[in-house]
């Protein structure tokens, strides 16, 4: 039998009908996706792909075959409409002391998104810094976590991003709005309420923060226009000295927690991002810090125009969820007691404050040594090093985490059962921030403090803020025994 035989029982041709020939794909015209553009910058949108037709004449039978009849399909139910939302969806009553958000001409779609989160009336912060935002102010805020100062400047951007219609020449890598923060876990938070209070109103919300996948962040950023952007300073940084993010279009700069980016060392960086943007007077400026030193009011100053300036308290000054202890103690028996009182009870995930830098790293290398699982957070810690400590912790692969106040206030890490001052805060409100990290989400906790010859006088002020006294205990004799050093 010949070949040409074989072939024909095989695949049943006969020799006057060859194979038909298997069409190409077309090849990807050569090209780089900035042609005629700025350097850096990507187009709004690309051209459409062209869509290849065969002529009658070139096809083959089975393409020229009548298609096969379909089989009659049922009929679906019809989808029931869509009601719109209206504003008069969403009641609240008016009560006396209390600011509705329907008390501000704010967007429908905005409006939506706040009935959805079950939001019916403003917090002391919102009602006063929304007076002035949404008036097109500068504004200076003093307040401390969980007072609703997020929900304040989203709400301020989000509704100047509506009324102002974006420019026609936009580019993806131009935000027009831009919020910085000195952590990704703050970042990531406030992307998230940015996200809750867009859903219904197209603008696009987009994150930068180091420790992540540099590569997948710039994808996003090419794939559609950036209304808001959220990012640390040194990421941040890292896109715009590469072209990829250009701040000239940015009307709202928002500065959050400027006093924990002053401990951070971040205010060059952030000060060379803020020369990228325009001038102070057009564009609108809010910052926010839990503290008004004299370096945050200079900050303000220098970066804002005529700001109104709004302080508020925390709402709960502690947790009645926290029980709290205070130890008086001698300085040299403290880490004794640190160390026996996490070792004896199985402490698993523990937060210890120290007031300085070099306090926290000595406390950290000595419950390593002394054969605890412990890391150290502080402003002298690497970002992505703080990360993936910050993730060890929440896992449980970390036992204690040693911290300085500022670089502590932003975690929120469910399941820590106590939290152990070493050293009394030179702040009455940090003692608040530090034992507010545990006693989270309904859970109880408990917070120990030592007292010692050197911190003991912060007592009065802290217990004047919470507005009770808190009696002094002397630790148990047998939690002050030596530490046995643990054998190479």
């Amino acid at each position: 039998m010949t070949v040409l035989k074989a072939l024909k029982k095989m695949f049943g041709k006969s020799e006057a009908e060859p194979l038909a020939p298997v069409p190409s794909a077309p090849a990807p015209k050569p090209g780089n996706r900035h042609d005629g553009q700025q350097p850096g910058r990507t187009a709004p949108a690309a051209s459409p792909k062209k869509t290849t037709v065969t002529p009658p004449e070139q096809a083959t039978p089975a393409e020229i075959a009548p298609a096969p009849v379909a089989k009659p399909r049922r009929e679906r139910a019809p989808k029931p409409p869509v009601t719109p939302w209206k504003l008069e969806d969403f009641v609240v009553e008016p009560q006396e002391g209390k600011t509705r958000f329907h008390d501000f001409k704010l967007a429908p779609e905005l409006m939506h998104a706040i009935q959805d989160l079950g939001f019916p009336y403003c917090t002391p912060i919102q009602a006063q810094v929304l007076g002035f935002t949404l008036a097109g102010k500068d504004a200076i805020g003093r307040a401390q976590t969980g007072t609703g100062k997020t929900a304040a400047f989203l709400i301020s951007i989000i509704t100047q991003l509506l009324q102002t219609p974006p420019p026609k020449e936009r580019y993806m890598g131009e935000p027009r709005a831009l919020i910085i923060a000195p952590t990704r876990e703050l970042v990531v938070q406030i992307a998230k309420d940015a996200a809750d209070l867009t859903k219904y109103t197209g603008l696009n919300v987009m994150t930068f923060v180091g420790g992540m996948d540099f590569d997948k962040q710039l994808k996003h950023l090419e794939a559609r226009h950036c209304d808001i952007l959220v990012a640390t300073p040194g990421r941040l940084l890292d896109f715009n000295q590469r072209g990829d993010v250009h701040l000239d279009m940015v009307e709202v700069m928002v500065l959050d927690e400027a006093d924990r980016m002053l401990d951070m060392g971040f205010i060059p960086q952030v000060r060379q991002i803020i020369r990228q943007t325009p001038p102070k007077n057009e564009r609108q400026t809010l910052l926010f810090s839990a503290t008004f030193t004299e370096d945050v009011m200079n900050l303000a100053k220098q970066w804002t125009t005529d700001p109104s300036i709004v302080e508020i308290e925390a709402l709960n000054v502690a947790s009645e969820n926290v029980e709290q202890h205070i130890y008086a103690v001698a300085g040299a028996d403290k880490y004794k007691l640190l160390y026996n009182l996490v070792n004896d009870n199985g402490w698993e995930r523990v937060m210890v404050f120290a007031n300085r830098k070099d306090e926290v790293r000595r406390i950290e290398e000595r419950l390593v040594r002394d054969g605890v699982n412990a890391a150290q957070l502080s402003g002298d810690v690497p970002q992505h090093k703080r990360i993936k400590t910050l993730e060890g912790f929440r896992e449980g692969k970390i036992r204690v985490l040693v911290a300085t106040d500022v670089a502590g206030r932003g975690i929120h890490i469910d399941g820590i059962s106590h939290v152990i001052n070493f050293t009394l805060p030179e702040v009455p409100d940090d003692y608040v921030h530090r034992i507010g990290r545990t006693g989270r989400a309904g859970a109880a906790g408990v917070s120990i403090s030592f007292a010692g010859e050197d911190d003991s006088y912060q007592l009065p002020s802290i217990e004047t803020l919470l507005g009770r006294k808190i009696s002094c205990e002397t630790p148990p004799t047998h939690l002050l025994r030596a530490v046995e050093r643990k054998r190479p």
